[in-house]
């Protein structure tokens, strides 16, 4: 997480990549020279894969100006994140995204001179790239960070998830992805075969690699069912009567492999469905015809297949024009289309127990999946499902067969779950119950995100046709499950996801159903509802319930939006500060942060006014709005938790300022009331004897100059060792002022009080009225409590710019860590920008004066007002709002950066030109 580390990554990435290469190249001459006889070429290119900040350093090794020209050309990432980093809290690090996202996206432009001529091809035209998510239980980097919209073209590559990973179907953490072996092995596959097996040299062709990485890598749900905009079925057109000697389009599905054959001995092969669903349980080797116009009628047009026989070699999906075997030599339209190759592979939930060879098992869970749709199957009268005799599966043939298909009308499976459904279902249970004959496929619409508000889905199926049995009477609920497992199949549930693809969940009886997606960003694209396709075996009634899952919700939501928020706690303090510059006297800083906090003025101008300012900008730019709803409840509720962040670190932090400062006044009287004891004269004694050594002129001179220690320590650490450590000298010197102004302010209280007593006593025992009057030199009545008034409001504007420097400290805290990681190794500099940010932080908290609170800026007036540092800091908030907005916030450190230069060249033009300042009230006044 730091910057300086990556760019250190990526030259020794390049080196590594040049000394691979000239090995080959050494062996290759050492062989020569001793007469090995030398077959093939040198490689010429590596394969890079880089796993979470792997990633990225590989990406940005490969337009590093020192490696060679073309030594790169694929480019494999697990978990990294492309777009930003995680928390992009380095402003460094930060800049070091957008400067390698930007050669990218310009890596990809034709290279053309000033008048629009050819000049030569992208500089990363050779070069393709495919990011690999774990998907929703990655909880360090989410899926649209690892995206590659806006970086490369889809001709050059793509992102796919885990969950939707052919052979692989599952989400996996962090560090889990490099080494899951369903994903080991598929990817050591599709890396094996991106090498042209007769030069033994990765394919050079670009679109080559591509379409090899998507067929090894994608699966073909998302093709076969057209998912677009989240909805499942593409279209609806409702099926008619149709002649079969027309087709309305070219099909393009392929045959079976002609190896494999089936025997013909079985008798009575065909069988003639009348009802809408076709049961298969038995592997009896017959075909079943399915006339499409007749089981097709009353909008019934969408045909869709599950089973848990393999394609082709278990069961095969023929559409015929007429009935009947035809000759083979018939033209397009008029002859026998299969289908099986439009079947898709999905995960099979756990396997069947089976108790004793032979027995009755539960039903298995569905692996293949075929939907047909109206337009692919116009222009033809029957459909056929053709099953393999059990005797010719070689090697060890399924348990239990199951395959069952439904005509359908989508309309009848839609089942949309309102957001007040969803939040209502953690409290008020809705049970929804499916009855037999049902639909086989459900489209499950919520309206919140389930990447926002996952949802626990549960189901029970209550029968399955075996009412009237006898043993259901007497075995009750217990026998009528074991019944319900061995004649109905699991559940399944299908959640596509735009960002992070499919999501599958097999075995559905309680999930919680989640998708990886950030539905409230500002560049998110997606629709705030999520629709899930569910499938159900029509031979039985289920009952299913929702609740949400407040836990995972609550995680995902931190999970998400923690960027958002980071940048919303400099905003909720620059407008505290904001308050503290505006009021007389200056509020404490808790105090004004509630103040914002008051509805409706001033809590919606400062939380709602940024939010449509941002859209507002989308609609000047004609970018894609962010979904409305989401968009601004997920901001305001991030400004809330933001609010209430600072809140509890101010009174964390004036709880240690009260406690120290009361135990260090208390102390201090006690030794007054002390001083003629044996202990006071030793340290008088003591204090005496090192009197000397603060007669020494050096320390005269650093007496004279307090600031300057700390001023020059806090500059020399940010610039060469780390900004952190700068900061921390800047915190250390806040809270000696807070200290020791908060003292001044309670002693002097103390002594308003005491003295106050003592003349209330006086009064009650003299009977005849005299008035009081105070002794020479001491602080009247009047003055005191101003004296006392302000020493506490210097307090208030030292603990509002610690608190600010405080949250600035923690934001280099991630790049703090990974430099004490690499104590004892070869060290670099800071980055400039780094330092240069600290060391305007630390100028403007050590020369902050009270008198710019009091007076306006010396710059000029805007619309004829003077600028005044209320006005600067309202601006800097509002530009930190709008950082978190774009989850961008270390640019918040620029906004604390631009108001510590004017602050900081305010206070010298103030002490340049001779204006009054308050410089006496920098040190502690003692009494």
């Amino acid at each position: 997480m730091d910057g300086r580390i990556l760019e250190e990554h990526t030259e020794y990435v390049v080196y590594a990549i040049h000394r691979i290469l000239d090995q080959y190249k050494e062996s290759h001459d050492a062989r020569e020279r001793e007469g090995a006889a030398i077959t093939g070429s040198l490689p010429k290119s590596v394969i890079l894969i880089g796993h979470s900040m792997g990633g990225f350093v590989a990406r940005a090794a490969t337009v590093h100006p020192h490696l060679r020209k073309s030594t790169v050309e694929t480019i494999l990432t697990l978990s990294s994140p492309h777009q930003s980093p995680p928390v992009a809290l380095q402003p460094s690090l930060g800049h070091y995204y957008e400067s390698i996202n930007q050669e990218w996206r310009q890596g990809y432009d034709v290279q053309t001179t000033q008048t629009g001529e050819y000049v030569s091809s992208p500089k990363l035209s050779h070069v393709v790239i495919v990011s690999i998510s774990g998907g929703y239980n990655d909880y360090q980097v989410r899926s649209k960070l690892e995206s590659l919209d806006g970086i490369v073209p889809p001709t050059h590559g793509f992102m796919i998830g885990s969950t939707s990973m052919k052979n692989v179907w599952l989400s996996m953490e962090h560090q889990a992805i490099c080494w899951c072996n369903q994903l080991v092995v598929q990817v050591s596959h599709t890396l094996l075969s991106l090498i042209d097996s007769r030069r033994g040299q990765p394919l050079s062709d670009t679109q080559k690699r591509l379409a090899i990485l998507s067929k090894m890598l994608r699966s073909g749900i998302q093709q076969s069912f057209k998912w677009r905009s989240q909805l499942f079925w593409s279209t609806r057109v409702p099926f008619k009567d149709v002649k079969y000697t027309a087709v309305s389009q070219d099909h393009t599905f392929s045959d079976c492999p002609s190896s494999v054959h089936w025997s013909d001995d079985v008798p009575e092969r065909d069988l003639y469905i009348q009802k809408k669903t076709v049961n298969i349980l038995a592997m009896d080797g017959r075909r079943r015809w399915l006339d499409i116009l007749e089981l097709g009628s009353n909008g019934k047009s969408h045909f869709i297949f599950v089973t848990n026989l393999a394609p082709c070699s278990g069961v095969r999906v023929h559409l015929w024009p007429q009935k009947g075997n035809l000759p083979s030599d018939l033209p397009a339209g008029k002859s026998v289309l299969e289908v099986t190759s439009k079947m898709v592979q999905i995960p099979a939930g756990q396997a069947p127990r089976q108790i004793e060879p032979g027995s009755q098992t539960e039903q298995a869970s569905p692996s293949a999946l075929l939907h047909l749709g109206p337009e692919e199957m116009h222009g033809f009268r029957y459909l056929t499902i053709s099953v393999a005799p059990h005797t010719t599966i070689s090697g060890s043939p399924p348990t239990t067969s199951m395959a069952i298909g439904q005509f359908f009308n989508p309309d009848e499976g839609e089942i949309e779950f309102s957001p007040i459904s969803m939040l209502s279902s953690r409290h008020f249970h809705e049970d929804i119950f499916f009855k037999e004959d049902h639909p086989l496929a459900f489209n499950v619409s919520f309206a919140i995100n389930l990447g926002l508000l996952p949802v626990t889905f549960s189901l029970k199926t209550t029968s399955c046709g075996i009412k009237g049995s006898g043993l259901l009477d007497e075995g009750g609920d217990m026998d009528n499950t074991k019944l319900c497992k061995q004649r109905c199949f699991p559940p399944v549930a299908f959640a596509w996801d735009p960002t992070s693809g499919l999501h599958i969940f097999p075995n559905l009886y309680s999930e919680t159903l989640v998708v990886d997606s950030s539905p409230a960003l500002w560049t998110s694209t997606g629709a705030e509802k999520t629709v899930v396709l569910l499938l159900l075996d029509p031979h039985c009634s289920y009952k299913a319930s929702l609740a949400v899952s407040v836990t995972k919700a609550a995680s995902r939501y931190l999970l998400l939006y923690c960027p958002k928020m980071f940048a919303f706690n400099v905003a909720v303090l620059f407008f505290a500060l904001m308050r503290q510059a505006h009021e007389r006297p200056i509020p404490s800083i808790l105090k004004a942060v509630e103040t914002n906090l008051r509805i409706p003025f001033p809590f919606l101008p400062l939380a709602v006014v940024p939010i449509l300012f941002c859209l507002f900008f989308s609609f000047i730019t004609s970018q894609p709005f962010p979904p409305f709803c989401s968009f601004i409840i997920v901001s305001i509720t991030c400004y809330l938790l933001s609010n209430g962040f600072i809140i509890l670190l101010i009174l964390v932090s004036e709880l240690v300022f009260y406690v120290a400062s009361y135990l260090h006044v208390s102390m201090k009287r006690r030794w007054e009331l002390r001083k003629g004891n044996f202990f006071f004269l030793f340290l008088q004694w003591f204090m005496n004897l090192s009197s000397r050594f603060f007669s020494l002129k050096v320390v005269r001179i650093l007496r004279a100059r307090p600031l300057f220690v700390p001023i020059f320590m806090a500059i020399i650490l940010s610039t060469f060792v780390h900004p952190a450590l700068g900061l921390l000298i800047l915190l250390f010197s806040h809270a000696l002022c807070c200290h020791s102004f908060l003292c001044n302010s309670l002693t002097a209280s103390l002594r308003s009080n005491v003295r106050k007593k003592e003349v209330d006593d006086r009064s009650e025992g003299n009977c005849s009225s005299q008035q009081v009057t105070s002794q020479p030199g001491s602080p009247s009545k009047e003055n005191r409590p101003s004296y006392s008034q302000a020493q506490e409001d210097i307090f208030h504007q030292r603990h509002g710019l610690l608190v600010l420097h405080l949250v600035a400290a923690l934001m280099f805290g991630p790049s703090l860590v990974s430099w004490l990681q690499r104590i004892g190794m070869h060290k670099s500099f800071p980055r400039f920008l780094d330092s240069l940010l600290c060391i305007c932080m630390i100028l403007h908290g050590i020369f902050s004066s009270e008198s710019l609170v009091n007076s306006s800026l010396p710059f000029p007036r805007i619309l004829g007002q003077e600028m005044s540092l209320s006005f600067i800091y309202l601006i800097a908030g509002i530009y930190c709002y709008l950082s978190g907005l774009n989850m961008v916030p270390y640019k918040a450190m620029y906004a604390m950066g631009a108001v510590s230069i004017i602050s900081f060249t305010s206070t010298v033009v103030q002490v340049w030109t001779g204006a009054p300042s308050d410089r006496g009230k920098w040190e502690p006044r003692r009494q």
